[in-house]
C-alpha cells in the first residue's frame, strides 16, 4: 500500500486476489439474471467444444476405417456415415457459435454495467469525504483510479472472468474425458500438471505486487499532469514548460519501468506455464503413440486424447493469462476499495443542543446565530501548530461581523470550522444554538452561503454556474441574482449570453467577472448566514463599488461574516474582530479600535495613509 493510501486508511492484512475481488460481489449481485444467461451460454459453448474430439474419434474409428473393406456396398455405407458425421460436426459448430455469441454479449454488458456502477459509487463516496482526505490524496490520483483502475476491472468482469470460467470448464471437462478415454495416460498428465501449478501460483503473487506498483506509478504521473495543467498560467508565466515536461517525463519513465517489470514477470509466468504443461503433455502423448503402435489403442482414441490434451494445454495457457489479468484487477480493486471504504472523520454526533436552541421564537432574537466557545484547532497536516487558540465569539442575528488581521491569523480557518470542513480539537462551534456536529452536513451547509477568495467557475455556461447556488431556480431568478451581483450586463454581452460556455475553470472570464459569478451564485442560494472571504478582492474600483452596494442590500436582514484585508470595505460593520496568530486580540467598532491604538490602528494607518 502506498503512503497516500495509508493516509486514507490504516494498513490491512494482505488478502488473496480472490478475496479482494469478492468485494465486487455487491456490484454484480443486482444483475444475477444476466449472470445466469451468461453462465448457461458458457455451459452450452463448453459442452459443444468438448463434443468435438469425441466426434472426430467416431469419424476416424467408425467412418474412415470402413473404407479398408473391399466390397463396394461397405464403402458406400461408410461414405454415408462420413457425411452424417460431418453434418453432426457442423451442428456442433453452430451450437458453439451461438453459445459463444450470447456469452460474449452478456459478459460484455455486465462488464460495462458493473464498471459504471463502481465508478459512480466511488465518485459519490469521494465527494462526501472530509478535508483531510483531499489534503492527502491528489485529485489526479482519484481520477486515475476512476479511469485506469476501473478499466482493468472492466476487462476482468467483461472478458477475463468469462475466459477464465470457459477455460476452467474446458480444463475440467477435458481432464474428465481424458480419464474416460485413457485413464492411465490422463492420470499421469493430471499428476504432472498438479506439480506444475504450485510454482505458477506462487509466482502469480509476485505479478500482483508488481501490478499494484505499476498502477501506483501511473497514477502519480496522471496526478502530476493534472495538477500542472490546472496551473498552466503559472507554468507559462515562469517559463517552466521544459522543466515540467522533464518532470512528467521522469514520472512517465518510472511508470514505464514499473510496467516493464510487471510485463516481464507476466511473460515469464506465461512462458513457464506453456513450456511445463506442453512438456508434460508431449511426454504423455509419446506414451500414447507407443500404445497405438503396440495395438493396445485405436488411432481414433489417440486422436481424441490428443485433442483433449490440446484443450488442457490451451486452457492452462489461457488461465495463466487470465491469472495475470486477475492479479492486475485485484490491485486495481484494492485501490478503488480504499476510496470506497474511506470514512470521513465528520460523523454525525448525537450531541444535545444547547439550552438556547430550545427557546421560543420570541426569545430567540437574542440567541447568537453563530457562537464559538473556547475553540482551538490545528490542521491535521500541521498538528503541532495551532491555527486557532481559545477563540470565543458570538454573532447575533442580522449582524455584520468583519474579521481582519494579517495573513495566517486564522480568519479563513474560522470559516472552515463553521462549514464543518474540520472539527475543532477543543471547544464548540454552534449554529442557532446547536453544535454543528449534531447537524447533518447538508442541513448545516444549506444555511450558509460562501463567496470564497479563490472562486471556482465550472466548465459550463453562465446560467448553470449561477444556478449551482439553487438548482430549482428559474432563469429569471438567475438573472435577478446576476443583476444584484453586477454580472448581468457583461453576461448579456457574451456571444450567447447566459448560454455562453465559460471554459475550463472559467478561463474565458476575467478575475473580476469570475468573482461576480460567485457572488451571484451565493445570492441565488439566499442563505440566512453569509460568509464573504475577500469577496471583492479581484474587482476594479468601479465594480467594487457596485458590488459593495449589491452586498449591502443582500446583507440586510441577514447575518454576515466578512473577511477583509481592505479595511475601507468594513468600516461600517456592526463589529470588527481583529485576529492574530489564531486568537482574537481586539474587537469593537472602527472608531473605538482606532482609538485603542492596537493592531487594527496600525493596519489602518498603513492602508489609509
Amino acid at each position: 500500500m502506498t503512503s497516500t493510501a495509508a493516509a486514507i486508511n490504516p494498513p490491512v492484512p494482505e488478502r488473496s486476489a480472490l478475496q479482494v475481488l469478492s468485494a465486487l460481489g455487491p456490484f454484480i449481485k443486482p444483475y444475477r439474471g444476466r449472470v445466469a444467461i451468461a453462465g448457461l451460454a458458457l455451459l452450452i459453448a463448453a459442452g459443444a467444444t468438448l463434443a468435438l474430439p469425441w466426434s472426430f474419434r467416431e469419424l476416424i474409428d467408425h467412418g474412415f476405417s470402413q473404407f479398408n473393406q473391399a466390397d463396394t456396398a461397405s464403402r458406400a455405407l461408410a461414405s454415408g456415415s462420413v457425411n452424417s458425421y460431418f453434418i453432426g460436426l457442423l451442428l456442433v459448430a453452430i451450437v458453439l457459435a451461438f453459445g459463444t455469441a450470447i456469452r460474449f454479449y452478456s459478459v460484455s454488458w455486465l462488464g460495462e454495467r458493473v464498471t459504471t456502477d463502481l465508478r459512480t459509487a466511488v465518485y459519490g463516496h469521494v465527494l462526501k469525504q472530509d478535508a483531510l482526505f483531499f489534503e492527502t490524496l491528489k485529485p489526479g490520483e482519484v481520477l486515475s483510479r476512476l479511469t485506469a483502475d476501473a478499466t482493468l476491472i472492466h476487462t476482468l468482469v467483461g472478458t477475463s472472468i468469462s475466459m477464465g470460467l470457459r477455460n476452467g470448464l474446458l480444463f475440467i471437462g477435458a481432464v474428465i474425458m481424458m480419464l474416460f478415454t485413457a485413464w492411465k495416460l490422463a492420470a499421469i498428465i493430471v499428476g504432472l500438471i498438479a506439480l506444475i501449478m504450485l510454482p505458477l501460483l506462487i509466482f502469480g503473487r509476485r505479478v500482483r505486487g508488481l501490478s499494484r506498483a505499476s498502477q501506483d506509478r501511473l497514477a502519480d504521473a496522471n496526478a502530476l499532469a493534472g495538477e500542472r495543467l490546472n496551473a498552466i498560467a503559472l507554468v507559462q508565466a515562469y517559463a517552466r514548460e521544459v522543466f515540467e515536461g522533464q518532470n512528467y517525463a521522469q514520472a512517465s519513465e518510472a511508470s514505464f519501468e514499473s510496467a516493464v517489470r510487471r510485463t516481464r514477470a507476466r511473460a515469464w509466468l506465461t512462458a513457464g506455464a506453456i513450456v511445463l504443461v506442453f512438456g508434460a503433455i508431449v511426454f504423455v502423448l509419446w506414451l500414447g503413440a507407443r500404445a497405438v503402435m503396440a495395438g493396445t489403442m485405436s488411432p481414433g482414441t489417440l486422436t481424441q486424447f490428443i485433442l483433449y490434451a490440446a484443450m488442457v494445454a490451451g486452457s492452462v495457457g489461457a488461465l495463466s493469462e487470465v491469472m495475470g489479468d486477475v492479479q492486475r484487477a485485484a490491485g486495481a480493486t484494492e485501490r478503488l476499495l480504499e476510496l470506497l471504504s474511506s470514512q470521513s472523520s465528520l460523523q454525525l454526533m448525537p450531541i444535545v443542543a444547547s439550552a438556547a436552541a430550545s427557546k421560543t421564537a420570541a426569545e430567540s432574537a437574542s440567541v447568537p446565530v453563530v457562537s464559538l466557545e473556547a475553540v482551538s484547532f490545528s490542521y491535521p497536516s500541521r498538528p503541532k501548530e495551532l491555527a486557532l487558540q481559545g477563540v470565543n465569539l458570538q454573532v447575533l442575528s442580522g449582524q455584520t461581523i468583519a474579521l481582519v488581521g494579517p495573513s495566517g491569523a486564522g480568519k479563513t480557518t474560522l470559516f472552515q470550522l463553521l462549514l464543518r470542513y474540520y472539527d475543532p480539537a477543543q471547544g464548540r462551534v454552534l449554529l442557532n444554538g446547536s453544535d454543528v456536529r449534531s447537524l447533518p452536513l447538508d442541513k448545516l451547509r444549506g444555511q450558509i452561503g460562501l463567496v470564497a477568495q479563490d472562486n471556482i467557475v465550472f466548465s459550463a455556461n453562465a446560467l448553470e454556474n449561477i444556478r449551482y447556488g439553487r438548482l430549482s431556480a428559474t432563469d429569471e431568478e438567475v438573472h435577478e441574482a446576476a443583476r444584484a451581483a453586477n454580472a448581468h450586463e457583461f453576461l448579456e454581452r457574451l456571444p450567447q449570453g447566459y448560454e455562453t460556455y465559460l471554459g475550463e475553470r472559467g478561463v474565458r472570464l476575467s478575475g473580476g467577472q469570475r468573482q461576480r459569478i460567485a457572488i451571484a451564485r451565493a445570492l441565488l442560494k439566499n442563505p440566512p448566514l453569509l460568509l464573504l472571504d475577500e469577496a471583492t478582492s479581484a474587482l476594479d474600483a468601479e465594480s467594487e463599488h457596485l458590488v459593495q452596494q449589491a452586498l449591502q442590500t443582500a446583507m440586510q436582514g441577514r447575518t454576515t461574516l466578512v473577511i477583509a484585508h481592505r479595511l475601507a470595505t468594513v468600516v461600517d460593520a456592526d463589529l470588527i474582530v481583529v485576529m492574530d496568530q489564531g486568537a482574537i486580540v481586539e474587537s469593537g467598532k472602527h472608531e473605538a479600535l482606532i482609538g485603542a491604538n492596537g493592531l487594527y490602528a496600525r493596519l489602518a494607518r498603513l492602508q489609509f495613509a
